[in-house]
């Protein structure tokens, strides 16, 4: 259970954070709730601004029931002979195809026969007269049946909206794949017109336009459900009209709607069956008033060879929409862009495959930036996601602008922007926590450069190693057992007098660049050079071993003064060698120290055991002498056999700084301790005892009376029992 979240935290817990807000973005796109839905729209609404269609005034003609006409022919609706001959008009000019997107639900109430029944004074010889006059709805009917005409109908969903004076459907409807009705739009009720204009018509279309839940129409239903049929809108049954198909073509599979058909077209839906328009802007190019058609003011090229729909403009009538384009567009124009994309294949698609791309795409976005913000530095992240994105933009433009195909570049930038903010604080959260956690943890056992240096670089804490030259310190209580048993009763002062030790050794060491490997009991293991580099490693050593020695001396004084009699100072021994280690942070998954191991190592925990032998407190090895010759008063003490190495290696002890180096009793000590050495290992005794009386008075003043005992008694021994010289 412990491994677990070291792996985690090796893996990243950013990263982490960054995965799980990414199954969570998927699965909100998945849901697709109305905000993220109102976005993608927003986004495709911009692209219509940027990108409107090209108008076209070659295929579509909209005659306007318009303010003006309203103020010459007086209020809606107007008579049906009115309409039966703005459809002269319009057949004469050479109109192919004539759609309404007005209703004519109701008996006109100004043709003669409601006008005998219901004005006043008149005698019944003109009342017989006027019933015996054709209706206005007959004469438009008769109008609609000698034309190519298309009369729309009303869906509703208001509960209680009852349909009036039903009539055949006479559009046939084909289906290719699963049933439609369960995904189209639904018109449980259907407004249509009068039997007998609606049997005199070619066709019936749905002209009912459902807005966006934020009120912008962007599609518009091409097929739907009414009183449980499905119905063609008035733009696609005008496209039937015209080409004489006999059926509308409906493409489904288990998503919906995908296409509808006529004749050799096919026109690309939602799964609902509804139609994205590309629209143009508004072209009044289009239009022509029906005042001016009733007039003759119109000239036959505005109509001749073109579809033609008539509505209104006019704002008292509320067929008023907005649209991406326009804040206020008539409804009649929406049918007419319609047509105009249908007849030139320029309608928007957006396949249920794009949902699928757009995933993958911000899966893609996302999963880049989870691999690579913890590696790659900001500029470099800056560059790439701004690239990133131009990418997404670029792909999504040419989609919409070359391939009229709808592509969100909002859902793969947005989520991984979100991703990225995740990764970046929570990057910042753990980086801020590991710094917080490696200066607390070894702020006590490193250089404050180290503590530095890992806080900065936390990756440095993990396992492996290097090699590099390094100087190594131990240091270790002389007589401890016996300190110890004076606490036996008293564990906690013997707990503070170490402490009161460490404390000022820990600070001379780490002031001095050393980095505190270890404490073992009442040793410590101290090393410089890593891991920061040190030139003056073994100089910076020497200098801490003093220091140390120092502190040590002011520690035993303070002791004495709150002692009420005389107590044992306390002693310590220096072993300080020089030379290649492994170094790094060694241990295991669950607990490892920054440490260093070899023979260096080894060699120097040797020589501080070996300063009580000599009664020296310090001895350095042969490498660290020879760095520190000129700074420091170094005398060489003896040979060391060292295990795996045929040479013996010369130990030294260290006198002083470099004033002592440069004084002439050192000098002279220095010389004549060769003298003696060299004597002693070429067995010449009477010359060694001679320089060891000498140095014995010379060494008095450096503390090196059990040095010169040691080799007196050596000698002594060695007259008394002769060995080989081997």
């Amino acid at each position: 259970m412990t491994v677990l979240p070291k792996k985690i935290r090796r893996f990243g817990i950013g990263r982490i954070v960054g995965l799980l807000l990414l199954v969570g973005l998927l699965a909100l796109r998945i849901w697709d709730p109305g905000p993220i839905e109102a976005l993608r729209q927003r986004s495709f609404d911009i692209y219509q601004l940027m990108h409107p269609r090209a108008a076209r005034q070659d295929l579509v003609t909209i005659v306007d029931i318009d303010e003006t006409s309203l103020r010459a022919l007086g209020q809606w609706p107007w008579p049906r002979t009115v309409m039966g001959e703005m459809l002269s008009k319009i057949v004469e000019r050479g109109g192919t195809v004539i759609g309404f997107d007005v209703l004519f639900p109701e008996p006109d109430r100004s043709s003669p026969e409601v006008a005998a029944e219901t004005f006043q004074g008149l005698d019944n010889a003109t009342r017989e007269k006027l019933r015996r006059l054709p209706g206005n709805d007959a004469v438009f009917a008769e109008a609609i049946r000698t034309s190519k005409v298309v009369l729309g109908q009303s869906g509703y969903r208001v509960s209680g909206t009852a349909p009036i004076a039903r009539s055949a459907i006479q559009t046939g409807i084909a289906i290719l794949g699963p049933d439609p009705r369960p995904f189209l739009v639904d018109f449980p009720h259907l407004l249509r017109n009068l039997p007998i204009l609606d049997e005199a018509a070619q066709g019936q279309g749905i002209f009912s336009i459902i807005p966006e839940q934020d009120g912008i129409v962007r599609r518009v239903p091409v097929v739907a459900v009414a009183d449980g049929t499905v119905v063609p809108s008035l733009s696609l049954e005008m496209l039937r009209v015209a080409t004489g198909s006999g059926a509308i073509l409906i493409k489904t599979d288990a998503s919906g709607v995908r296409s509808v058909g006529v004749d050799d077209r096919e026109i690309p839906t939602d799964g609902k069956g509804r139609v994205w328009i590309h629209f143009s802007s508004l072209n009044p190019g289009r239009y022509v008033s029906a005042i001016d058609l009733l007039q003759g003011r119109v000239p036959a090229d505005r109509v001749a060879g073109k579809m033609v729909l008539i509505g209104t403009s006019a704002a008292g009538l509320l067929d008023l929409k907005v649209t991406p384009v326009h804040p206020a567009l008539p409804g009649v124009e929406l049918h007419a862009q319609l047509l105009e994309g249908a007849l030139t294949g320029s309608t928007l698609s957006r396949p249920t495959y794009t949902a699928f791309i757009e995933i993958l795409l911000a899966t893609l976005l996302s999963l880049s930036l989870v691999a690579l913000v913890p590696r790659v530095n900001a500029g470099t992240l800056f560059v790439l996601g701004g690239t990133t994105a131009a990418v997404t933009l670029g792909v999504s433009w040419y989609c919409f602008s070359f391939l009229n195909l709808l592509i969100d570049y909002t859902f793969p930038l947005i989520s991984s922007l979100v991703v990225y903010a995740a990764l970046v604080f929570t990057n910042y959260v753990t980086v801020s926590a590991d710094r917080y956690r490696i200066r607390s943890a070894f702020s006590q056992y490193l250089s404050p450069d180290l503590v530095e240096q890992l806080a900065q670089s936390p990756e440095k804490l993990t396992l492996g190693g290097e090699l590099r030259v390094l100087t190594v310190l131990f240091s270790d209580v002389r007589g401890f057992t016996a300190i110890s048993e004076l606490y036996k009763d008293d564990p906690q002062g013997l707990t503070t007098l170490i402490n009161r030790l460490f404390t000022p050794l820990t600070k001379d060491i780490m002031e001095r660049r050393g980095t505190i490997d270890k404490y073992m009991g009442d040793a410590i293991m101290a090393f410089w050079n890593a891991p920061l580099a040190d030139p003056r490693h073994e100089m910076n050593a020497c200098e801490a071993a003093f220091a140390m020695l120092d502190s040590l001396k002011v520690l035993n004084e303070q002791r004495q003064r709150e002692a009420d009699q005389p107590v044992s100072p306390l002693r310590i021994g220096i072993g300080l060698n020089t030379g290649l280690c492994a170094v790094g942070n060694f241990g295991s998954d669950l607990h490892f120290n920054y440490s260093a191991l070899g023979d260096t190592v080894n060699l120097a925990s040797r020589l501080e055991g070996m300063t009580k032998h000599y009664g020296v407190p310090i001895i350095i090895g042969e490498r660290t002498a020879q760095a520190v010759l000129t700074q420091f008063a170094v005398l060489e003490i003896d040979h060391l056999q060292v295990r795996g190495k045929r040479e013996p290696e010369r130990i030294f002890t260290v006198l002083g700084r470099a004033d002592v180096a440069t004084s002439r009793d050192f000098s002279e000590l220095n010389e004549r301790n060769g003298i003696m050495l060299t004597a002693y290992r070429c067995r010449e005794w009477s010359q060694a005892l001679e320089m060891i009386l000498f140095c014995r008075e010379l060494g008095k003043k450096f503390g090196l009376d059990d040095y010169y005992e040691l080799y007196i008694e050596r000698i002594r021994h060695l007259i008394e029992t002769p060995v080989s010289s081997s």
